[in-house]
Formats: C-alpha cells, sequence, structure tokens
C-alpha cells in the first residue's frame, strides 16, 4: 500500500508537457542508439543538484568523507539555485537533491526542498541520519519532500562504524523513528521513507537482521545497494563474499572485473544531468571530480547547455567507444540495487 501511495505522489506531479517531454527523451535515446548518432528531443527528467560537499562521516569510498575532491567545494547558493528550477521545473520530473556531501548539512536545505516542492517536482534526498531531530523531522515532513533515503549499513555499532566511518547507529535509528513519528503527527503520506543497506563484506551477515529493524521501525522499505569500488582490479576488503551482493566478480587469474558489460549506450546521458554546488554541469553521478564539465548553469542558461556541442560530443562518444572514457570504465549502472 505505501508503494500504491507513493506511486499516486508521484503521478500528481506530471503535466501533459512533464509527459510529452519524458516520451520525446525516451524516443530519441532508442532513435540514438540504432542510428548511432546523438539525437536529443527534450530536456532531463532528472535533475540531481548537489546541496553541499561537505559530510560528517569518513566512509572508505567517499570523496567527502575522504576530503580527496580535486575540484572546490561549498554549499549551494540559494538564488542560484532557484534560478535553475525557474528554468527546467516545466519539464523536469525529479529533483534529487545529492551527490557527494551530506545534505542536511547545508544550513538551508530544506528551503531548497520547499522551492522545489512549490514547483511541482518530486523530490528525492539521501541522508546518514545524523541531523534528524524530532524538529527536523517534522520540518522535513513540512517541506513537501516526496522520499528520503536513510542509509544504515549495519545493525550494531561495531559493524555500522566499519563503513560509516565517524557515525553512531543510534543516531540513525533514532532519525528514522522521528521521521516515522513526524509523518504520523502530521498525518502526511510523505516523505516515503527508504532504508537503505550498502551490502559490503563487513555487513553481508547482517541483510536479513536489517530487514526485521525496517519492519520494527516502520519504514516504507528495505532496499539492498551494491558498492562502488575504485580500485577493484586487486580485489577490496569491502567487496561482498556473495557475489549476488556484488558489482564485482572474481576471474580464474584472481583478479576482479565488473559483472555487467560495458555496452556502448548510456540512459544517463538523455535522461539526467548532474549539477554540482557551483554550477557545474556534469553528465553522470560518476564524475564525482567534475572532469567531464558540459558548462556552468550558474553563468548561463541550462538548456542550451543539455544540446551544445560539448555535450553531443561527449554522447556521440559513449555511442562509438564508452570503454575509451574512464569514469565509464567502473560503471555498474543497473547493477546498484538487488533487492528489496
Amino acid at each position: 500500500m505505501s508503494n500504491f501511495t507513493d506511486s499516486i505522489h508521484f503521478l500528481s506531479k506530471l503535466t501533459f508537457k512533464k509527459v510529452g517531454n519524458a516520451c520525446g527523451i525516451f524516443l530519441s535515446y532508442y532513435v540514438s542508439r540504432i542510428v548511432r548518432k546523438p539525437i536529443v528531443w527534450g530536456y532531463p527528467i532528472t535533475i540531481s543538484i548537489e546541496p553541499t560537499t561537505t559530510c560528517n562521516l569518513g566512509c572508505p569510498e567517499c570523496p567527502s568523507g575522504l576530503k580527496s575532491f580535486t575540484r572546490p567545494t561549498g554549499n549551494l547558493e540559494i538564488e542560484n539555485y532557484k534560478k535553475l528550477i525557474e528554468e527546467i521545473s516545466d519539464t523536469t520530473i525529479y529533483g534529487y537533491f545529492y551527490f557527494q556531501g551530506e545534505p542536511f548539512m547545508h544550513p538551508k536545505f530544506l528551503d531548497l526542498v520547499r522551492f522545489a516542492t512549490s514547483k511541482n517536482l518530486y523530490s528525492v534526498t539521501s541522508t546518514n541520519a545524523h541531523f534528524l531531530t524530532q524538529r527536523k523531522a517534522e520540518e522535513v515532513v513540512e517541506s513537501g519532500l516526496s522520499r528520503i533515503i536513510v542509509s544504515i549499513d549495519g545493525t550494531t555499532q561495531e559493524v555500522y562504524e566499519q563503513y560509516r566511518r565517524g557515525g553512531s547507529l543510534e543516531k540513525v535509528i533514532q532519525g528514522t523513528k522521528n521521521l516515522v513519528e513526524a509523518k504520523k503527527k502530521l498525518n502526511s503520506k510523505t516523505p516515503h521513507v527508504i532504508l537503505q543497506f550498502l551490502v559490503v563484506r563487513p555487513n553481508e551477515h547482517q541483510i536479513e537482521d536489517v530487514k526485521e529493524l525496517g519492519a520494527a521501525l516502520g519504514v516504507n522499505e528495505v532496499k539492498f545497494k551494491t558498492a562502488q569500488i575504485y580500485d577493484y582490479e586487486n580485489g577490496s576488503d569491502l567487496i561482498p563474499l556473495s557475489e549476488k551482493y556484488s558489482r564485482y566478480k572474481k576471474l580464474p587469474n584472481g583478479k576482479y572485473a565488473i559483472k555487467n558489460k560495458l555496452q556502448n549506450h548510456c540512459w544517463k546521458l538523455w535522461h539526467s544531468a548532474e549539477i554540482t554546488w557551483d554550477g557545474k554541469v556534469l553528465p553522470c553521478c560518476f564524475d564525482k571530480d567534475a572532469k567531464y564539465k558540459m558548462g556552468n548553469t550558474f553563468s548561463e542558461s541550462f538548456k542550451p547547455i543539455w544540446k551544445n556541442g560539448k555535450y553531443q560530443n561527449f554522447r556521440k562518444q559513449i555511442l562509438k567507444g564508452r570503454n575509451q572514457i574512464d569514469i565509464c570504465r567502473n560503471c555498474s549502472e543497473g547493477l546498484k540495487v538487488w533487492e528489496k
């Protein structure tokens, strides 16, 4: 029933123009695959916006946690953000408020969400839940946020902190409880609360435990996500022993490889874009250091960037030889979520 309610909420965000745009993007993507030439009929269905690069944790495979960015760090400015949303809200359906960093560390994060709500976007964020006090949880519900992903990654503190370094499982559980209680108190169906478990070797024995915990907390869903490992070829202590929950497979020579076949097309290049806190337009969430900047939407309009020569050349390269692009070679899109 909760998934049905979420679907109804999503449908309430649609307009004829948004549906028409989505159809154009979907059709042009498949035509591009057939003719091997980038054709784009429309604008992105999804925009991912980075509120901040700051994070309170030190996760080992995260640039924010490792403080290892080669690009500038900072917080999204409200006025620049509003200008972008004003431009794209007639065709965009989803607004994802995360890329790198912990969104709730942006001092005015919920103002970003409220503005997206006012522009009829289906808004989503992902959080480590350390800042979800009782009052903050009520503000989240009042903001109109459509969906929130709570990262948990362990059902005991000892296991949780092996990946979520510097984190408190108690705060995650309490923050999740606060969200569920706030929805009840305010008689709200939103946000749709997902407890997400990133499966790595230290926690894979707790998969059944987190299902039970999710049921006890009263969240809408429990989802499992496979982990991206940067240096995976020689193996890693984070790669699960169960291949079901791994993006990688062990080869006869002892090396590791990505399980999925790297094909010369990518849906992301047609339906979504990443916007960094300082306005850089990126083709994909795997471009964490903003190596492939298509333009800057805070100094020029977004829609011309979406179809400019640089973007089209990148799409052309994807269609010609995706394995020639470094950020694509560790791409495991489609292997992220295995089970609910």
